[in-house]
């Protein structure tokens, strides 16, 4: 049987513990509601949506967007390029017909993921949590289920 040294144990806590910190808690603010967790989306497909009021193909896709929020096993998440919050937002993306979760913040910067620099632009996570593909131009529903396999 092999014995640990009292200093291989405090290594091996530490190591776990830097570990554990590295995996930090991320959550959303959203523009109604509470806040919600990026754990929570584990198991669905996940499509974060940049758009803007000016964007004329981002309103072609919205009823896309939608119905594919609709579905059990995607969750679609819309990020205002033009950075509108509070009231505002929510104003807006009623105006706009958006009927699925918008954030109040861009949650790229926190997965390292790159500003679009075209709209609209949607990145697909998978439900292991891993960004498969940023998409440019309006997506349709047939798309995103040809590229997801559903």
């Amino acid at each position: 049987m092999h014995r640990f040294s009292r200093r291989a144990t405090v290594a091996c806590v530490l190591f776990f513990l830097a570990l554990l910190a590295g995996c930090q808690k991320v959550e959303l603010e959203r523009a109604e509601g509470p806040k919600l967790a990026w754990n929570d989306l584990r198991g669905q497909w996940v499509l974060v949506n940049y758009w803007a009021e000016w964007c004329k193909p981002c309103l072609e896709e919205i009823p896309e967007l939608n119905e594919l929020n609709k579905a059990p096993d995607i969750t679609v998440l819309g990020v205002n390029f033009d950075d509108v919050k509070g009231q505002s937002l929510v104003d807006l993306g009623e105006r706009m017909g958006i009927e699925y979760t918008m954030l109040v913040q861009d949650p790229g910067p926190e997965f390292k993921w790159e500003l679009p620099i075209a709209l609209p632009a949607t990145f697909v996570v998978d439900p292991d949590g891993n960004l498969l593909e940023a998409r440019f131009g309006p997506q349709t529903e047939e798309d995103i289920r040809a590229l997801i396999g559903g």
